[in-house]
């Protein structure tokens, strides 16, 4: 039979748009199914979501002919320091460093924010891929040798396969009848950037306090993006706060190594929890992203591990598509699963396993967790081990988007 196209992405978020550059860079027909406006989050103005790219994801857009144009808009990070803190008293004396200079590579990431890379993603899909927006799935039905889609406006798309792109709360996975496993953290990220004083020289911050982890992490200039774990119920009380307010409960957090802070564009907030796809593959049905896997924010590995994903399925795809194979058939996203699966669900349990050693004030893990740091830093080739896994250069075997050639 006669399909409407090789592969029908459901989510165009940033995982897939980017997945459907990959393959239609190859010669294989994409269809993106994404809920929102084309132009929602492409605006002109700052909002102050930015992403911690990892050096891995950006040789993935490297290869999909993306950073050349992104990357007078990105801040390298240069140096990241961790270290555990109390409101108001300060970092703890054991600090984690990793230097950036330590790897060959260059820097471990960079910062980008969110309407450059999502704009760069969309307008790339022009001429290149049957982009949907404003338009939801809402059914997809198994036939032999394809799959059917329907959308809410009434019209049926076919592909040979559909991948679910669309978050956490997978439509795509649910009708798959994909279950999850997983749990709340009783934590809420606030989500915000400031304009400060001083310069933060590419350095990255991430404070451990007893209720949660924050992230300081450097954008272009004298500003800079937060994003600050709460408790549940501190949470909703600081988000309520004006302004001016919730600056005065953030500035004893943030300290003042950069000067006077002000908030920089709105604010946001969000549930944290762990949620875990209990497979990524289904008849004729692949998942990626938060589809698949919903990690901490603790170290801004939620967009790489999305990454990761789209690198080794458009992988997996398009070897298939060029031996012949079926593309949806099970043996083929079985290689994706085997692939993919448990360096997500590993990294995804070891990010629970830091917040939850981090978010407390026990005396004696406090004590434990400073020497431990301490001797990370202290000790090089452990050191740069650690900062190889931050860059995403560990992933093994490595998927060829991974390492900036194209498929």
């Amino acid at each position: 039979m006669t399909v409407d196209h090789d592969i029908i992405i459901a989510g165009g978020g940033l995982n897939g748009p980017a997945l459907a550059l990959a393959l239609a860079r190859t010669g294989l027909s994409v269809a993106v199914i994404d809920a929102r406006p084309a132009r929602d989050r492409a605006g002109e103005g700052f909002d102050g979501r930015a992403y911690a790219l990892a050096l891995a994801s950006r040789r993935l857009l490297t290869a999909l002919g993306l950073w050349g144009g992104l990357a007078d808009k990105a801040q390298p990070i240069l140096r990241v320091e961790a270290a555990q803190g109390q409101p108001g008293e300060g970092a703890g004396p054991f600090h984690l460093i990793f230097d950036s200079a330590e790897i060959e590579e260059g820097p471990v990431g960079h910062m980008l924010e969110d309407r450059f890379l999502y704009g760069a993603l969309v307008e790339a899909m022009e001429g290149r891929v049957t982009h949907l927006p404003g338009r939801q799935v809402t059914g997809q039905e198994e036939r032999p040798g394809h799959v059917a889609v329907t959308l809410d406006d009434g019209r049926e798309l076919t592909g040979r396969l559909l991948v679910g792109a669309d978050g956490r709360g997978s439509g795509v996975a649910s009708r798959a009848g994909i279950t999850r496993r997983g749990h709340g953290y009783g934590q809420t990220a606030l989500v915000c950037a400031v304009d400060h004083e001083r310069p933060h020289d590419g350095t990255a911050w991430q404070y451990f306090m007893p209720t949660g982890p924050l992230a300081i992490l450097p954008l272009p200039g004298n500003r800079s993006s937060i994003v600050w774990s709460e408790t549940d119920e501190n949470a909703r009380a600081i988000a309520a706060l004006p302004d001016e307010e919730f600056l005065e409960v953030l500035r004893p957090r943030f300290g003042d190594y950069l000067g006077e802070i002000r908030l920089a564009g709105p604010r946001f907030s969000y549930p944290l929890s762990l949620s875990l796809a209990e497979s990524y593959v289904a008849p004729r049905v692949a998942l990626v992203g938060d589809a698949a896997h919903g990690v901490h924010p603790i170290a801004g590995q939620g967009l790489n591990l999305g990454l990761r994903d789209v690198a080794a399925l458009a992988e997996v795809v398009v070897e298939a598509a060029r031996r012949g194979e079926d593309i949806g058939a099970p043996d083929v996203l079985d290689r994706y699963q085997r692939w993919r699966r448990f360096d997500a669900t590993a990294l995804g349990l070891g990010m629970d396993t830091v917040n939850r050693l981090f978010s407390n004030d026990l005396p004696v893990l406090r004590g434990a967790r400073g020497l431990g740091m301490g001797l990370v830093t202290a000790i090089a080739p452990l050191r740069r081990a650690f900062m190889r896994q931050a860059a995403g250069l560990s992933v093994a075997p490595m998927p060829r988007l991974l390492t900036g050639r194209p498929l």
